[in-house]
């Protein structure tokens, strides 16, 4: 048994040699550091399958069942309904899938990963900013899904591919205001499926009680009164707009304003929990 001679000191050089010879590397920049952090989270989602089907089969099989089952019912057919329904199945499906940034985060946090995190030299803010980046690409995939699926079925936007585009981004501006909602809810609660609990008991009754699937119109006046200031609504009718080539100029600022708001209250509210919680 080798027994340790503490009486002998320990010269600096012999330590340095034993643990590394090679240059100190240098601290990366927020980009470089939020884009890191961006392909770990793009890459973890070909890990969580649940997500995938999120992203992929669930708004095809939303768009085929609402279109076919209901399309000759509420709009005469199935066609003309699929001109209403998809920018609506759209928004539905990207809303929904915000969720899972809060979910990613708290695994991070349960797993211990998250400190790790906090406490390498970097800008704080990246791991946030990169899972947030990521998202945003997924939010992508998921909309060209959607709209490549509709188009095979017989969408036909009045608006053109700009139009198109432009009900896009601003879906994926509202989307990306959202996320932030569950970076709270992600490192406040104390586990995963939490997360989802508590989203979906948000999310359900604002995707649902909306314009996605008729008209306001066609509801009671008492339903009427919340669908009218559902932010969803507003996000849908703008869409639509913007497919069809229609001028919905008044609900793309309530969107935007919308966004800005979910920015400015839980984006401080987050990075002040990210710096003093757990």
């Amino acid at each position: 048994m080798t027994v340790l001679d503490t009486d002998t000191p320990l010269e600096e050089s012999a330590l340095r040699s034993a643990v590394s010879t090679a240059a100190r590397p240098s601290q990366p920049g927020a980009l470089s550091a939020s884009l890191t952090f961006a392909w770990r989270a793009m890459r973890k989602i070909k890990h969580v399958p649940m997500q995938l089907f999120d992203v992929t089969a669930f708004p095809i099989m939303f768009v085929l069942l609402y279109t076919y089952l209901f399309g000759g019912a509420l709009a005469g057919s199935p066609s003309a309904y699929l001109q209403l329904l998809l920018p609506g199945i759209l928004v539905m499906t990207v809303t929904w899938i915000t969720m899972y940034t809060g979910q990613a985060l708290n695994t991070d946090i349960s797993k211990g990963v998250f400190d790790r995190f906090r406490s390498l030299p970097m800008w704080r803010p990246a791991v946030l900013v990169g899972m947030l980046l990521a998202d945003t690409v997924r939010y992508t995939i998921a909309s060209v899904v959607v709209i490549t699926v509709g188009v095979i079925l017989g969408f036909r936007p009045d608006g053109g591919p700009l139009g198109v585009v432009a009900a896009v981004a601003l879906l994926l501006v509202f989307s990306f205001a959202l996320s932030w909602v569950w970076t709270v809810v992600g490192l406040k609660v104390q586990k995963p499926d939490t997360v989802l609990q508590v989203s979906m008991t948000v999310l359900f009754p604002l995707t649902f009680a909306s314009n996605v699937f008729v008209a306001v119109d066609t509801m009671p006046g008492w339903v009427q009164a919340f669908v009218r200031v559902n932010p969803v609504t507003h996000l849908t009718t703008a869409s639509r707009g913007l497919m069809h080539g229609l001028p919905v100029g008044t609900e793309v600022g309530w969107v935007l304003l919308w966004s800005a708001g979910l920015i400015l209250v839980f984006a401080p509210v987050t990075m002040r929990l990210y710096n003093t919680e757990r």
